[in-house]
């Protein structure tokens, strides 16, 4: 049984993408069969590599995001992933609406993670630290869900 993600953020250029470059290096790591994905819920920047202030933030921590691009969420989604993750609030409004009838699992990413917050915040208009602060979130939440989908598997 292949166990399919998507991971979607506003623009799929920080969060998502990140997401996206972490759980896959943890699912490598583990030699499981899951297929990874994310996307934006806008499109403006379909088709553009991540962030290069979020790229350099996650090599620097062993995550290369560099072969990813941007791409905006469609209905067809709905229906080819098992979980659509998603990285605030905003995007999981967003997502339920486009998405009423889907046999995903549609939950907030840090549902999965022990932490005290809600929602992976935007660092896109803030400086270097908020990518920081993205990152070990997205480690944290990634943990989690790892966790839950080889219990899933077993």
């Amino acid at each position: 049984m292949n166990i399919s993600i998507l991971f979607v953020c506003l623009g799929n250029i920080c969060r998502s993408p990140a997401a996206e470059g972490i759980f896959r290096k943890m699912v490598d790591e583990e030699k499981l069969a899951i297929d990874i994905d994310s996307a934006g819920t806008g499109g403006w920047h379909t088709g553009k590599p991540p962030d290069p202030r979020m790229q350099k933030t996650a090599l620097a921590r062993g995550y290369n995001l560099s072969t990813l691009r941007a791409r905006q969420i469609n209905r067809q989604d709905c229906q080819n992933f098992d979980y659509i993750i998603a990285m605030d609030k905003d995007n999981l409004r967003e997502i339920k609406r486009l998405c009423p009838n889907s046999k995903a699992e549609i939950k907030l990413f840090l549902d999965y993670a022990p932490s005290s917050k809600t929602e992976v915040p935007d660092p896109y208009y803030g400086g270097r630290e908020g990518f920081n602060i993205v990152i070990d979130l997205i480690e944290d939440a990634s943990a989690g869900l790892l966790a839950k989908i080889k219990e899933q598997l077993a």
